[in-house]
């Protein structure tokens, strides 16, 4: 039985793989074996990062919100501020209410006063 030379189909996979693991250091970039093990243990990080990184903005905007809530003299807390939303069903996300509450201080107390009335 003749040899069959799997040449360039076998190295088009191989170059494939390289290329995603080029920027990483040592052997992690060289080596076939330990290529294709680092390129799953990326995509996993990056799989379970990204939930983590839509709790972890989530949390960020709710500490904004309280943050300038309490400064207010109308000492509401953040649960109370979104449930009286809920209650007028005015549809504010927790990102838009976070930008208004860096950059318009205001318009948040305006919004929350007119919550409590």
């Amino acid at each position: 039985m003749t040899r069959i030379k799997r040449g360039y189909i076998a190295r088009k996979r191989r170059t494939k793989i390289r290329l995603f693991a080029s920027t990483f250091r040592g052997a992690h970039s060289r080596l076939t074996r330990t290529i294709t093990q680092q390129k799953i243990r990326a995509l996993v990080s990056a799989h379970r990062d990204r939930g983590r990184q839509k709790r972890d903005f989530r949390r960020l905007w709710i500490t904004r919100i309280n943050a300038v809530i309490r400064e207010n003299k109308v000492y509401l807390s953040y649960s109370k501020l979104i449930h009286n939303l809920y209650k007028r069903q005015l549809l504010l996300n927790r990102k838009i209410l976070a930008q208004i509450a860096i950059l318009n201080k205001s318009c948040l107390y305006m919004i929350s006063n007119d919550i409590i009335k």
